[in-house]
Formats: C-alpha cells, sequence, structure tokens
C-alpha cells in the first residue's frame, strides 16, 4: 500500500562538523560580483549561454586535496539519438539499455546502445507545470528476477514516487510514496539505488524554505527507503528521510568505496556538490555555500551560479561527473577519500544546457541536453543524448 508521510515522534538535530574552510572563503574575496540570478526563488536561472567567464571553483574543505584526485580528460562525445523533448533522467537496464524520461511528454523512453528510441508508455498522472512532470527514474538492482522500475513525478498536489513492473510495458502501477511537496521551481526529482540496495529520492522544498529543516516535512531533504516506500533500515529519523537542509538537489552518485555526494542548486551566491552522511544537516535555508558553523555541513565544492546550477551527478574513472543547466558544460570533479581536487569544465557552451548523466554498463557517460525546457536555446536536433566514451 501506499506510503503516506507522518511526522516523526521525536525530531532529532544531528549536528555537521565544524571545519574552517579558509580557502573557499580566501576564492570568495576574489571571485568578482556575482550575476543575480534567482530573485523570484527558482532553482535554474533563466539563459542557455555561456554567459560572463566565470570565476574558478574551488574545493571547499581546509585540507589539501589528496595525491591522485587529478584525472584523465573524458573522450569526444557524440550524438546517440536527438530529436527529444526535456529528457530528464537516465538509468539503465542489465543489458545496457537506457530508459529515459521525458519531463513534459511524459514519456518514457528506451534507447539501445546503437541509438534507437522506441516509446515504452506514458506515464499516467503527470502535470508537467514549471520545473515539475516526469522526473527521476531508477531500475531495481534485482531487475532481472523482478522486472520493477521507479519513477518520481509531479502530480496535481504532490510529488510521488511510482513503481511499474517493465516487461516490454509498463504495468501494476503502485504509488509507494506521496506526499512529497511540489512547486514551480525546487522541486527536486532525482531517483538512485545506492550501493546498499535501498532507493534514494531527492526532494526539493519547493520555494518554501522552512521546510528544508523541518523534520516534519519531506522538502529540502534527502529520502532512503526499501522497494516498498517504506522506511530504510537505519535511518536515522525513524522515517524515510537520510539527510535535510537541502534546498534543491537534483544529482545523486556513490564512489567505489560507497560514498555519496549530491549537487545541489544553490540561491544567489553558491552551487554545490555535498558528501552526504547520515542524518547530517547541509544548512539550507540558514548556510548557502559554506558557512563554517556547527550544527551545519559544508559543502566539498562550490561554483558561483552562473557557471554550474548542477543537475545530474554521475561518478566513473575516479572523477564526480556535473552537468550543468546554466553554465552549459560538463563539470569534471576528481575525488579520493571523500576529498576533491580542483573541478575542471569540459564542453563549455558546446551543447547548451546539460541535464542527465550516467555511467554506463561500459563506463562510458550518457549526457542530456535541456535546451527544450523554457530557459535554452535549442539547436537543430536538440534536445539530445551524448554518449562520452570511457578513457
Amino acid at each position: 500500500m501506499t506510503q503516506r508521510w507522518s511526522r516523526p515522534a521525536t525530531p532529532v538535530a544531528r549536528p555537521g562538523r565544524a571545519v574552517a574552510r579558509l580557502l573557499a572563503l580566501a576564492a570568495a574575496v576574489l571571485v568578482p560580483a556575482l550575476v543575480a540570478g534567482c530573485t523570484s526563488g527558482a532553482a535554474e536561472r533563466a539563459g542557455g549561454g555561456a554567459g560572463p567567464s566565470p570565476a574558478a571553483s574551488a574545493p571547499a574543505g581546509g585540507s589539501p586535496a589528496p595525491e591522485g584526485t587529478t584525472a584523465p580528460a573524458p573522450g569526444e562525445p557524440r550524438t546517440l539519438v536527438d530529436g527529444l523533448r526535456v529528457p530528464w533522467a537516465i538509468a539503465f537496464l542489465p543489458g545496457g539499455d537506457a530508459l529515459v524520461t521525458e519531463r513534459d511528454t511524459a514519456r518514457l523512453l528506451r534507447v539501445t546502445r546503437a541509438g534507437k528510441a522506441t516509446e515504452v508508455g506514458v506515464v499516467e498522472g503527470v502535470v508537467a507545470t514549471g520545473e515539475g512532470g516526469l522526473l527521476g527514474v531508477a531500475v531495481s538492482p534485482e531487475y532481472e528476477r523482478d522486472r520493477q522500475i521507479f519513477v518520481y513525478f509531479t502530480a496535481e498536489t504532490e510529488n510521488r514516487v511510482v513503481r511499474y513492473r517493465y516487461d516490454g510495458g509498463l504495468s501494476d502501477a503502485r504509488t509507494i510514496l506521496s506526499g512529497i511537496p511540489k512547486g514551480g521551481n525546487h522541486n527536486g526529482g532525482r531517483l538512485e539505488f545506492g550501493p546498499d540496495g535501498y532507493l534514494y529520492a531527492s526532494t526539493g522544498e519547493a520555494g518554501d524554505r522552512p521546510l528544508s529543516q523541518a523534520l516534519g516535512s519531506l522538502g529540502g531533504k534527502i529520502l532512503r527507503m526499501t522497494a516498498d516506500g517504506r522506511p530504510a533500515p537505519g535511518n536515522p529519523f525513524q522515517n524515510v528521510i537520510w539527510s535535510y537542509g537541502h534546498r534543491n538537489v537534483q544529482g545523486m552518485a556513490w564512489d567505489d568505496e560507497g560514498r555519496m555526494y549530491a549537487s545541489e542548486f544553490g540561491q544567489n551566491t553558491y552551487d554545490e556538490v555535498n558528501l552526504i552522511e547520515k542524518g547530517r544537516n547541509y544548512g539550507w535555508p540558514e548556510v548557502e555555500g559554506v558557512g563554517d558553523r556547527d550544527g551545519f555541513t559544508d559543502p566539498l565544492v562550490t561554483w558561483t551560479t552562473d557557471e554550474a546550477s548542477p543537475s545530474g551527478l554521475a561518478y566513473a574513472n575516479g572523477s564526480l561527473w556535473m552537468a550543468a543547466l546554466r553554465g552549459t558544460r560538463l563539470w569534471q570533479v576528481p575525488v579520493s577519500g571523500g576529498r576533491a581536487g580542483e573541478p575542471v569544465a569540459h564542453y563549455d557552451g558546446r551543447y547548451g544546457r546539460l541535464r542527465a548523466i550516467a555511467t554506463a554498463p561500459d563506463g562510458s557517460l550518457y549526457v542530456s541536453t535541456s535546451n527544450q525546457d523554457g530557459r535554452g536555446y535549442p539547436a537543430p536536433g536538440d534536445d539530445r543524448i551524448l554518449l562520452v566514451p570511457a578513457r
């Protein structure tokens, strides 16, 4: 049966690590005046061009990055499939084909390695307005046994996580979690299975900032649940909440040692990649970027909002790979031992807004453009999925 959100009996405050961030603070002094953005509270700032030359990004941590956090550049992308409409999320079936959601059409597509796209079905109940629509998709780790896939979508009054059976077509729809706040902006929507076998969902605060700090709301959180939508064993608050104090997380990934990372939209100043740990408070709306304040966990890496506006996040070959919307580039962040090396930008302005990114079974990266979302400048053939070969 559907798991509805219920308020925890006793909210528990979990303090973060108060660590000095001297390098990041020094970098912030050198950053030119920031371009104003999101004055209406929108998570994704308008504009699809490369914009002004950005300031250099820097790891937020005060300790030097460990040796081995410099990684090789990616290969030359090629268009795998084009003519899509806001492809929002990508997940892989065991055989290597990809499932792709289209935010505004509510279509679920299957894309082969040869670039053939076929419609699996149209997800019922989707209300595509603002940043809402058909968003995340995840494939069960036991797919070959249970044939289950999961989608996150915006309905009339809320966001939901729905489980389907997919065996050539969609059937047996079951809402496993409902009551996630929806909004025209800051709508969250990413779904991923972690290496622990549990389903993680990222949510936005839907423009209502206090929700991020409220343990009685699903808004502004990362959630962790079973395939039935129940709280996963070991969750810190006896419910589905895993971490809180988020503004709008749209990317989640794990490294080879099982560490979890998330990409997050800032307001006017800093976008972030965070190292996500159980029960921690990531600061929004009290802190944007590095705060060095007791009770809040500072980000691993920050960017100015004109050079990022991050959505999808993936891990491959020793690096995090982050798709930038307003920043119109692919960011590579070498990571080792939970610390970050210097971020490197690729394909700056070449493909426009980048939305989803996922690591294919062969180690290559699939990256989707988002130039048809009303904030970009579509080129002929947009939107498309790019294949970035493994190195």
